[in-house]
């Protein structure tokens, strides 16, 4: 069977429930690298979907501290590196449903699917290890091939690209309003699913859903194919 469809997923906060981890180690490397006291799980939200560079001046910006770019540069590349090896040691649970779809659909043959991270290629290989996504079988775009970041299309385009398929028969699964803006920014449908904000900060999504428990592969045929009628 030729396939006809393409299946684009986010990693953090769409395929591992990564935000409490994330969040634990970028408080802790504030503190040790800037002396940055207080720093709250939510003070990180401006950061969400952005890259590792963004979420760690997001979380400083919230208390006062604005971090340059080199700033921002040193303490991300600690972060990373931290949270891969957390994640390995301490395992991490996925989100409800998507593993489900994503075997569902490489069992299908109608649909290319295709990992897009803003995380590096470590972190991102770690998370999806641990939740025992088969990433061998997907097509793969890092943080470490992209020069821009999310709410940027690139990382789409690229993953569309890899894909072979027109951006108008691809999905991109989200979870944050950034990475909704850069899906359809590259022509492609989205759903977003409210891990990380609520719905009303993923407007313009095409599909909003609490899980991905209820989406199946049909709901993806139909998204994609409606876009003629």
């Amino acid at each position: 069977m030729n396939a006809r469809y393409g299946m684009i997923f986010d990693v953090d906060g769409l395929i591992g429930d990564t935000e409490p981890v994330n969040a634990k180690v970028t408080i802790r490397i504030l503190d040790e690298m800037f002396g940055l006291k207080g720093v709250r799980d939510e003070d990180f939200a401006l950061g969400y979907g952005r890259g590792a560079e963004a979420y760690v001046k997001a979380g400083a910006r919230v208390h006062g501290l604005e971090l340059t770019d080199e700033q921002a540069h040193a303490a991300a590349e600690i972060r990373e590196h931290r949270l891969a090896e957390t994640i390995r040691k301490e395992g991490l649970p996925a989100f409800p449903g998507v593993l489900d779809l994503i075997h569902a659909a490489l069992r299908d043959g109608g649909f290319r699917l295709s990992i897009a991270t803003s995380a590096t290629r470590e972190l991102s290989e770690a998370i999806l290890t641990a939740v025992k996504v088969p990433f061998e079988r997907m097509a793969y775009v890092s943080g470490s091939d992209v020069k821009k970041k999310k709410p940027d299309p690139q990382i789409f385009l690229i993953a569309i690209d890899r894909l072979g398929l027109p951006a108008a028969r691809c999905v991109v699964f989200e979870d944050a309003p950034s990475g909704v803006q850069a899906a359809k920014a590259a022509g492609a449908r989205c759903i977003a699913v409210t891990n990380t904000v609520p719905a009303d900060q993923l407007d313009g999504a095409d599909l909003i859903v609490d899980s991905l428990e209820g989406v199946g592969l049909d709901a993806i045929r139909n998204l994609v194919d409606s876009r003629g009628r």
